[in-house]
Protein backbone atom coordinates (compact mmCIF):
# COMPACT_ATOMS: atom_id res chain seq x y z
CA UNK A 1 0.00 0.00 0.00
CA UNK A 2 1.47 3.50 -0.87
CA UNK A 3 0.15 6.36 1.10
CA UNK A 4 0.72 10.07 -0.03
CA UNK A 5 0.13 12.56 2.71
CA UNK A 6 -0.64 16.16 1.59
CA UNK A 7 -2.26 19.36 2.94
CA UNK A 8 -1.69 21.88 4.65
CA UNK A 9 -1.50 22.30 8.80
CA UNK A 10 -1.75 25.32 11.24
CA UNK A 11 1.77 24.81 13.53
CA UNK A 12 3.43 27.55 16.12
CA UNK A 13 6.40 28.72 14.82
CA UNK A 14 9.49 27.89 17.52
CA UNK A 15 10.82 30.98 17.24
CA UNK A 16 7.79 33.67 17.69
CA UNK A 17 5.30 31.44 18.27
CA UNK A 18 3.07 32.71 16.26
CA UNK A 19 0.27 30.64 13.95
CA UNK A 20 1.85 29.34 10.89
CA UNK A 21 0.19 27.62 7.77
CA UNK A 22 2.97 24.86 6.30
CA UNK A 23 2.27 22.79 3.37
CA UNK A 24 2.88 19.33 4.19
CA UNK A 25 3.85 16.02 1.27
CA UNK A 26 5.30 12.82 2.22
CA UNK A 27 4.56 9.80 0.70
CA UNK A 28 5.14 6.04 2.70
CA UNK A 29 4.75 2.29 1.93
CA UNK A 30 3.39 -0.72 4.27
CA UNK A 31 3.06 -4.21 2.59
CA UNK A 32 0.62 -5.75 3.75
CA UNK A 33 0.40 -9.50 3.69
CA UNK A 34 -1.90 -12.54 4.37
CA UNK A 35 -0.91 -15.23 6.57
CA UNK A 36 -3.06 -17.61 8.74
CA UNK A 37 -1.53 -16.54 12.19
CA UNK A 38 -1.06 -12.58 11.95
CA UNK A 39 -0.72 -11.75 15.59
CA UNK A 40 2.13 -13.87 16.02
CA UNK A 41 3.79 -12.85 12.62
CA UNK A 42 3.09 -9.03 13.93
CA UNK A 43 5.02 -9.70 17.40
CA UNK A 44 7.78 -11.21 15.24
CA UNK A 45 8.17 -8.75 12.28
CA UNK A 46 10.68 -6.43 12.94
CA UNK A 47 10.36 -4.18 9.77
CA UNK A 48 7.84 -1.96 11.15
CA UNK A 49 6.77 -1.38 7.04
CA UNK A 50 5.36 -4.66 7.11
CA UNK A 51 1.87 -5.76 8.53
CA UNK A 52 0.36 -9.09 8.37
CA UNK A 53 -3.50 -9.58 8.41
CA UNK A 54 -5.91 -13.23 8.40
CA UNK A 55 -6.19 -14.61 5.12
CA UNK A 56 -10.28 -14.18 5.50
CA UNK A 57 -10.23 -10.60 6.35
CA UNK A 58 -11.48 -8.07 3.70
CA UNK A 59 -11.47 -5.24 5.88
CA UNK A 60 -8.01 -3.63 6.80
CA UNK A 61 -8.52 -0.24 9.53
CA UNK A 62 -5.48 2.37 8.48
CA UNK A 63 -6.76 5.48 10.82
CA UNK A 64 -3.74 4.63 13.30
CA UNK A 65 -1.26 4.80 9.95
CA UNK A 66 -2.52 7.92 8.48
CA UNK A 67 -2.18 9.70 12.00
CA UNK A 68 1.19 8.48 12.38
CA UNK A 69 2.10 9.42 8.71
CA UNK A 70 0.57 12.88 9.26
CA UNK A 71 3.09 13.46 12.32
CA UNK A 72 6.26 12.15 10.73
CA UNK A 73 5.55 14.86 8.04
CA UNK A 74 5.58 17.84 10.46
CA UNK A 75 9.47 19.27 10.79
CA UNK A 76 11.09 19.04 14.34
CA UNK A 77 11.84 22.81 13.53
CA UNK A 78 8.89 24.83 12.84
CA UNK A 79 9.78 28.55 11.92
CA UNK A 80 8.56 31.33 9.86
CA UNK A 81 11.86 32.11 7.67
CA UNK A 82 14.82 29.95 8.46
CA UNK A 83 16.99 32.52 6.91
CA UNK A 84 16.16 35.76 9.24
CA UNK A 85 13.44 36.24 11.33
CA UNK A 86 11.14 38.78 9.27
CA UNK A 87 8.67 36.45 7.79
CA UNK A 88 4.79 37.62 6.74
CA UNK A 89 3.68 35.37 9.87
CA UNK A 90 6.30 36.38 12.28
CA UNK A 91 4.88 37.75 15.50
CA UNK A 92 6.95 40.99 15.53
CA UNK A 93 6.51 41.80 19.56
CA UNK A 94 8.02 38.59 19.90
CA UNK A 95 11.02 38.92 17.66
CA UNK A 96 11.82 42.34 19.42
CA UNK A 97 11.69 41.02 23.24
CA UNK A 98 14.23 38.23 21.42
CA UNK A 99 16.53 40.85 20.21
CA UNK A 100 16.44 43.20 23.43
CA UNK A 101 17.03 39.81 25.35
CA UNK A 102 20.43 39.27 23.43
CA UNK A 103 21.55 42.78 23.55
CA UNK A 104 21.15 42.76 27.48
CA UNK A 105 23.26 39.64 27.18
CA UNK A 106 26.11 40.90 25.63
CA UNK A 107 26.34 43.66 27.77
CA UNK A 108 26.87 40.96 30.18
CA UNK A 109 29.38 39.55 28.61
CA UNK A 110 31.35 42.74 27.68
CA UNK A 111 30.95 43.96 31.65
CA UNK A 112 34.45 42.41 33.83
CA UNK A 113 33.81 40.16 36.23
CA UNK A 114 35.90 41.21 39.02
CA UNK A 115 36.99 37.70 40.35
CA UNK A 116 39.28 37.51 37.38
CA UNK A 117 40.80 41.33 37.77
CA UNK A 118 43.86 40.32 40.62
CA UNK A 119 44.63 37.33 37.38
CA UNK A 120 45.62 39.64 34.39
CA UNK A 121 48.87 40.27 35.12
CA UNK A 122 49.77 36.26 34.92
CA UNK A 123 48.41 35.98 31.60
CA UNK A 124 51.09 36.44 29.66
CA UNK A 125 53.90 34.47 31.56
CA UNK A 126 55.92 31.65 29.92
CA UNK A 127 56.76 28.35 31.49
Amino acid sequence: MKFEIGGTIEVNCDRCNSNLPMDLWDEFNIIVKMVEEPELMNQQEEDPDVYYIGAGESHLDIANWIYEFINLSIPMHKTCNFEKMDGPMCNKSALEALKKLETEEKKKEKKENPIWKGLEKFKDLDN
